[in-house]
């Protein structure tokens, strides 16, 4: 059996890792288009120097040899031919395969504004040489702009004030991290952000950036007029799935690859995880989960997502301990918020019909856990008579009469 796995990040590396750990003796060949194993998570920490390249890796120096697995570095795939199961590289190698893993993430991506693609020091953050690039030009810039509030804008923000430059953070939605929190838990950050100099421009958008003669943008100019000067450019606005070579094989696609509850595509022998599926939060716990699950079936054992639920974001900004799971903002009238606010600790929760479908923990993390599994699965909480900020397990369980504890709310 031949196992050829493209792409070196969560998905890809798990996927292999588990491949061999349940195939000890078959063929395992992983491409990737970089060639070091890092955490594309942690890429922020690198700008803040608080990791380097080798505490990036999130592998062991020997993993490759002590697992067997021939990792062809510095290539990019071209083409899938499906029928003749085999992978064109883009210098003209093929390699083929029996089962095929691809897992190749997404790449950032800059809007259609004005010289902003132009502009020599514009940067995206999903690779590991665009964080060496911008931690290269930070050394001598006093501002940045970042275009994008949500995770990786803040993460990236955070870190160059902590560089020592001034930060405008220009977010298209009416406060930053718009996807995961609300106006008042996003506030809390705000607030935080501004006390060290940073700027939030929120409902705003870029319209043009303004070129010298060297090709850097040093002026961005927004839809309604405001114009920032700056040294540098950092767009966190969103991402397509690396999934061009697919053209031509009857793997569907949808702003990324459809799979289904096996990881499998519409092509037999082809699989699929991580960032480069469609419908799918990008975070890693989802990416490693799809990686093994994948390699399961692969090997012909039958494994399937238990929940393909990922909307839990957790952060940590100036020591501020938040979680957020589900959409916490409620789409219409229709849905009940209850909510404890004392000025410090802030708890929400959006529910409908005894149906929870969002909740934000801000200051105070303890009881959130079960709201996973109570948003994930869709459980139903009529029957509990508590306090809905101090549920835990033990409330959707009860002792039958022979001392057995049962589930009792499906």
């Amino acid at each position: 059996m031949k196992y050829l796995v493209l792409g070196a990040s969560a998905a890809g590396i798990n996927g292999a890792k588990t491949l061999r750990k349940l195939d000890k003796n078959s063929s395992i060949t992983l491409i990737s288009v970089d060639d070091k194993v890092y955490s594309r998570c942690m890429l922020h920490l690198y700008i803040g120097k608080k990791r380097n390249l080798e505490t990036l890796s999130f592998i062991d120096k020997d993993f490759f040899n002590r697992n067997n697995i021939e990792w062809i570095k510095n290539k990019r795939v071209s083409k899938v031919e499906s029928k003749e199961k085999k992978v064109i590289l883009e210098d003209g190698t093929f390699h083929e395969y029996d089962k095929l893993l691809i897992a190749t993430g997404s790449s950032a991506a800059i809007p259609p504004v004005e010289n902003l693609r132009e502009g020599k020091n514009v940067f995206t953050l999903r690779n590991l040489e665009d964080a060496m690039a911008i931690d290269k030009l930070v050394n001598i810039s006093k501002t940045a702009v970042v275009i994008g509030g949500g995770l990786i804008g803040i993460d990236i923000a955070v870190e160059l004030i902590n560089r020592g430059l001034k930060v405008h953070i220009v977010e298209m939605g009416p406060n930053i991290l718009p996807m995961q929190l609300d106006e008042r838990s996003a506030k809390t950050y705000e607030r935080e952000l501004m006390k060290r100099g940073a700027t939030i421009l929120t409902d705003k958008l870029a319209q043009k950036g303004v070129l010298d003669s060297e090709n850097n943008v040093v002026e961005v100019i927004l839809t309604d007029g405001t114009r920032i000067g700056t040294d540098m450019v950092v767009v966190a606005a969103g991402v397509r799935a690396n999934a061009d070579f697919i053209e031509g094989t009857n793997i569907e696609f949808d702003r990324g690859i459809i799979v289904d509850n096996r990881c499998q595509t519409a092509e037999e022998d082809i699989y699929a995880a991580g960032d480069v599926c469609a419908n799918k939060p990008g975070i890693w716990p989802l990416a490693v989960n799809e990686g093994i699950t994948a390699a399961y079936n692969m090997v012909g054992i039958d494994k399937k997502i238990e929940s393909s639920f990922g909307f839990k974001n957790s952060m940590n900004f100036y020591g501020i301990p938040t979680i957020s799971i589900g959409n916490p903002n409620p789409k219409d009238d229709s849905y009940q918020i209850s909510m404890y606010d004392d000025g410090q600790i802030y708890k929400k929760i959006v529910h409908k019909d005894g149906i929870v479908y969002g909740a934000i923990f801000q200051n105070d993390i303890s009881y959130i856990g079960p709201f996973t599994k109570i948003i994930g699965d869709g459980i139903a909480m009529d029957s509990i008579d508590k306090n809905i900020f101090k549920i835990g397990y033990g409330d959707f369980f009860h002792v039958k009469p022979n001392g057995e504890f049962e589930y009792k709310i499906i």
